[in-house]
């Protein structure tokens, strides 16, 4: 197998470590195989879009969703800087709902977060030029767009901040996990 795999503290979400071969030349990667993943998983994925974003440093995206029919799931990569990923579970029936993983991924330690559908998706750029790179499950349907507020207390995510983060409009005015209501 071609994949070192993390389980977390909530069914579902799993860091992925793929297998890097070094030599005098640089460094070869195969950053990602359906077959590898389907192994480590257990998870048969298609997946249909690509997104990548970049951020300065102190970015703070998410935390982003999209309900069903059209959720989505995604395998997320930071290409180049680094970011700490947050992954909140909204399966209403889970034992771990409301709660969620924190992951360092960087451009040196090549980690992969596998994060389903029935999860609520954000991340803080630590580094100018962060280059987040993802794979998608289904297409983007601005429809079926939803949030919850990063900053949410009942969530408590400590996402080590010094300063306040640049954060979007829209994702300053995300609902409140107290007024969500799941469709998962």
């Amino acid at each position: 197998m071609a994949l070192e795999i993390e389980k977390t503290s909530i069914e579902g979400l799993v860091v992925l470590l793929p297998s890097t071969f070094k030599d005098e030349r640089g460094v070869f990667s195969e950053t990602f195989s359906q077959r590898d993943f389907y192994e480590a998983t257990g998870t048969d994925v298609v997946f249909v879009q690509d997104n990548e974003s970049v951020s300065v440093r102190g970015v703070l995206r998410g935390l982003h969703f999209q309900t069903p029919p059209y959720g989505m799931g995604k395998l997320v990569r930071v290409v180049q800087g680094s970011v700490i990923d947050v992954a909140v579970d909204i399966r209403k029936a889970s034992p771990t709902y409301g709660q969620h993983v924190q992951v360092l991924l960087s451009a040196s330690n090549r980690k992969q977060f596998w994060i389903p559908e029935g999860f609520a998706h954000g991340f803080l750029a630590l580094e100018d030029d962060t280059r987040v790179s993802y794979k998608c499950t289904s297409f983007y349907n601005p429809s079926a767009e939803e949030s919850l507020l990063w900053k949410d207390s009942e969530l408590a995510i400590d996402w080590s901040l010094n300063d306040e983060p640049l954060v979007s409009e829209k994702d300053n005015q995300a609902g409140a996990f107290t007024d969500f209501a799941s469709k998962f």
